[in-house]
């Protein structure tokens, strides 16, 4: 099974047709899907996504949980102690960059899970070495 991980910019600028990034991330969605890819999220890159969506709507916030709940394609990993732990020192040891602390979060699930590729337009994910996607 092919994953790819999905930050929060994908999500809004999926969910969300003012998005300066909806027509593009919409066509990136297709071709993954098309290739066979399946998605992997985080329980903190959902939360940012479901306040950021709120801006938009409620409904739509409320229509985009509901799919992430029932669907196949999407595996959301829950933050644990121990990602916790392991982003808080990734965190401290880049005072240089301004990586969010969901930032490390998500560095370390793609590291866990050997991703490279990541379906946003964050450059922080460069900054980490992994490829984004959404540009």
């Amino acid at each position: 099974m092919k994953f790819i991980f999905v930050d929060t910019n994908a999500w809004i600028a999926l969910n969300s047709k003012r998005d300066h990034w909806h027509t593009k991330a919409v066509e990136i969605n297709k071709q993954l899907l098309n290739e066979g890819f399946r998605y992997l999220t985080t329980s903190y890159v959902l939360d940012e996504s479901y306040t950021g969506l709120r801006k938009v709507a409620h409904s739509v916030v409320v229509d985009f949980g509901e799919r992430i709940q029932t669907s196949r394609l999407v595996q959301v990993i829950r933050i644990d102690e121990d990602i916790e732990n392991l982003a808080w020192e990734l965190f401290k040891q880049y005072s240089d960059k301004q990586f969010s602390f969901t930032d490390c979060t998500s560095f370390v699930v793609m590291k866990r899970f050997n991703l490279i590729q990541t379906f946003t337009n964050d450059r922080h994910f460069e900054q980490m070495g992994f490829q984004k996607l959404l540009k």
